[in-house]
This record gives structure tokens, C-alpha cells and sequence, in this order.
């Protein structure tokens, strides 16, 4: 059995290994073949001994457990891999970083725990920049292993990007899911602020920090969030009305993703749906030093105790960046936390007064650059991650190099069901180039 013919969503895969169509053994022991071969270039894994002898044995278990397969539960079997900020019984947090993984050593993170209920098993952590920040890890693109795969939830993307897992656990504090999903032509979910626990991830910015996901395709994420019961709080629109986006944020994509994303407007206006075209920001410039301020002062802040036992061991970039949210007073930090929320009301009113259930934009300022010793630029997702409304990247066709363009579906504060299910609209009528 070849992992190249298993189902490639989340749904049909689940069903098929509760069923036992497809021998959870046989799933195990191809796919971490598979990874074998493509895991030396790829480097989307945090090294682990005896992955496999892990695997089967915790797969015995639930095959033990659950013997008859209409008791499994929902993700029964299904590999889901885990950013390398989340703890995991069994397996070290490093945050990316060169410190000692007992500095984060702790209680299971929540949302591993509940997948795990589901009938999840762990394949692994998935490697991540340094303390979610710039410094890259060594994670290749999937779609051509010559350009970054994005970051900070860099393994995760690459991941479901190479076909390891079809669901990967990220977090965004600027571009984090957003940018790594699009660059490695799958899909990304950044939920509303607060809508996941953060208990047991590791945190950068608390006030802008989001627990999101990683999956190939938009279905997946329908199915899934129902499992974590997460429940529609608004009719979903079978037509939404699109913003479109222009101004000083939109300029800050290059000419080939500006054209990308107005190809795509101009298809979806051709398929009948109304586009309303306008700024929700005015000047992105002063948007985006207020959030790079805020995650720069709850840095240091976080790594205060840290950084005084260890900051050897930290890279320059998180050097530099604990010495700049030192400058920060407490009266400052503040006022740019209030600033989320007053971004927030600003858009939601925005969307209410132009009656749109949508916003669309590019999900990067360009496709996935060459080289590992950036992880690209985040500027498009970092206001909507700022305001803390829901995101989602689709692919939408290739760039003249074979790499993956991505479109940004954004929804209003805790409308993230709305979102996957009016998206998957969208992809499932073609009118989207996926």
C-alpha cells in the first residue's frame, strides 16, 4: 500500500480508518516511510527516536481500546502534527531555540489533549523558528526546496504541504499560519483571538497570540472544527459580499501578487458576487509599528527570567528584539493592548455599515522567497492578526516559478465557522483557482 493513494482529506481518511478499510498499521508504517525518504531534505520534523515503535505501540493501544469501530471516535488513528511550542507528553518543547527543554517542560497543551480524545496520535513536533520569531529553522518548501517555507509554524506548513499529516497545530502573533500556508500552497486557519486555549503553548505575545491550523484543503477544516465544537453563530451568507482591499496595505505586495489577487476579484465579480472595494486601515505604517511594539514589549516581558539565564543562547534577532521591548513602558504597553480592540471595532463596523460578510486580500506581500535566511515578509496578515478577526489562506494558482500564490478570507470577531464554510463555497463551485 502506497501513502499516495490514502485519502487526501480529512474526512474520507478519518471514516476509513475507524472503519478499518484502511489498516491503521498500514497507514503508520507507509507514511513514516514516506517521510523517511522526503524528511533528510525536508527537515519539517523535530528529530525523535523510535517514532515508529512509538506510533505503533500507541496505535495498538487504540486499537485495543477501541476494538469495535462504531465506538471510535471521530480522528480515529489520524496523524496530526504539533508546532514545537506546544507541550506534549512524551516529547521535549524547545521552542525552536537552543535552550533546555525542561525550562519549558509543563502540563499537556489543552488542545493537544482534546485531539488526542478525538483519537488523534501525535506524529511528532514540527520544527518552528526561534521562539515563533525570525530566526529560520532549517525547514525546506515542499513546492520547491530551494525557497523558505514560511514561519514560524514552518514544519507544520511543510508538513501538510509534503503529504506527512493532513492536519498540523500552528500559532500566529503576525503571519505565522497565514504566511507558511500560503507559501507552501495548502490551508491555514488563524481563528479568532481567544476563541482556542493557549494553555500549555509556549507565548510570545499574549495579546495578539492565536492558536490556529494547518490542513490541505479548506474541507478539512469544516470537518474538524465541529469536533472541537465549534458551532455556526450566524446564517451563513450562500453569496457573500466581498471586501476588497486597496490603500497603503494592498502596496505593500509586489506587482505579481497584486495582479494575482485582482485576477481573482475580477472571476468572482464575473460569477455574480458584489464586491465592495475600500481602506480599512488608512495608514498601515502606524498599524503596523503599534504591533510590532506590543509583541516586542510582551516579549521581553515573557522572556525576562529566561533571557537572564541564557542569552548566550539566543539568536540576535530575539536579542534584538528583548532589547526593544525593554524601551517600552508599562503605561505604553497598555495603551498599543487598547489598540487591538479599538482596530477590532473599527473593522466590525466597517463591515456592518458596508454590509460585508468578507473581506478578501492577498495572503502575502509576495509567493515564497529563495533562500532559508528569511522566513518572508507577514505584513499581510499582521493587522488582521493585530484586531484578532479570523483568517483563512487558500491557494489560488502558481507564480512564473511554480510557486503557490494564496488568498486571505477574513470574518468577523468569532465568525470562524462562517468563514470556513462560506470559503469552502467558494472552492467547491471553482471559482477560486485552487
Amino acid at each position: 500500500m502506497n501513502s499516495a493513494i490514502f485519502p487526501d482529506n480529512l474526512k474520507e481518511l478519518s471514516f476509513a480508518l475507524r472503519q478499518g478499510k484502511l489498516p491503521l498499521q498500514d497507514y503508520l508504517i507507509q507514511t513514516l516511510a514516506d517521510i523517511e525518504k522526503k524528511e533528510p531534505v525536508l527537515c519539517a520534523l523535530e528529530p525523535e527516536e523510535n517514532r515508529q515503535e512509538r506510533l505503533l505501540k500507541q496505535a495498538e493501544e487504540l486499537l485495543s481500546r477501541f476494538s469495535q469501530p462504531e465506538l471510535r471516535p471521530p480522528l480515529f488513528g489520524v496523524l496530526i502534527g504539533v508546532k514545537d511550542l506546544f507541550n506534549v507528553d512524551g516529547l521535549p518543547t524547545r521552542a525552536g531555540s537552543k535552550l533546555p527543554p525542561e525550562v519549558f517542560s509543563g502540563k499537556e497543551a489543552e488542545i493537544v489533549t482534546r485531539l488526542k480524545n478525538l483519537g488523534a496520535l501525535i506524529l511528532g513536533k514540527t520544527a518552528c523558528t526561534e521562539f515563533a520569531y525570525f530566526q529560520p529553522a532549517k525547514t525546506k518548501n515542499p513546492c520547491n526546496p530551494n525557497h523558505t517555507p514560511g514561519g514560524s509554524s514552518s514544519g507544520s506548513a511543510a508538513a501538510v504541504a509534503a503529504g506527512y499529516c493532513l492536519l498540523a497545530l500552528g500559532t500566529q502573533t503576525i503571519g505565522s499560519i497565514i504566511r507558511p500556508a500560503s507559501y507552501c500552497g495548502v490551508t491555514g486557519l488563524k481563528p479568532s483571538y481567544g476563541l482556542f486555549s493557549l494553555q500549555g503553548v509556549f507565548p510570545f505575545s499574549q495579546t495578539v497570540d492565536h492558536l490556529g491550523f494547518i490542513t490541505k484543503q479548506v474541507a478539512d477544516l469544516a470537518f474538524l472544527l465541529p469536533l472541537l465544537h465549534l458551532s455556526v453563530s450566524t446564517k451563513i451568507t450562500d453569496r457573500p459580499v466581498l471586501g476588497a482591499v486597496n490603500g497603503s496595505y494592498l502596496q505593500q505586495a509586489d506587482s505579481s501578487v497584486q495582479e494575482n489577487y485582482c485576477s481573482a476579484l475580477d472571476k468572482l465579480q464575473k460569477k455574480g458576487y458584489k464586491i465592495v472595494t475600500c481602506d480599512p486601515f488608512g495608514d498601515i505604517n502606524s498599524i503596523n509599528a503599534s504591533h510590532n511594539a506590543l509583541i516586542a514589549a510582551e516579549f521581553s516581558l515573557n522572556h525576562k527570567s529566561l533571557y537572564e539565564r541564557y542569552q548566550e543562547l539566543y539568536s540576535d534577532s530575539s536579542k534584538e528584539l528583548y532589547a526593544r521591548g525593554l524601551q517600552i513602558s508599562s503605561a505604553e504597553l497598555e495603551n498599543l493592548r487598547q489598540q487591538t480592540i479599538i482596530l477590532r471595532e473599527k473593522i466590525i463596523n466597517l463591515m456592518q455599515e458596508q454590509k460585508i460578510d468578507l473581506w478578501i486580500t492577498p495572503s502575502t506581500t509576495t509567493t515564497a522567497p529563495a533562500g532559508l535566511k528569511s522566513t518572508g515578509s507577514p505584513l499581510m496578515s499582521l493587522p488582521w492578526t493585530n484586531c484578532g478577526l479570523p483568517a483563512l489562506t487558500i491557494p489560488n494558482g502558481l507564480d512564473a516559478n511554480g510557486l503557490p500564490f494564496g488568498l486571505q478570507f477574513v470574518a468577523s470577531y468569532n465568525e470562524d465557522l462562517p468563514l470556513v464554510r462560506m470559503v469552502q463555497r467558494i472552492v467547491n463551485t471553482q471559482e477560486i483557482e485552487t
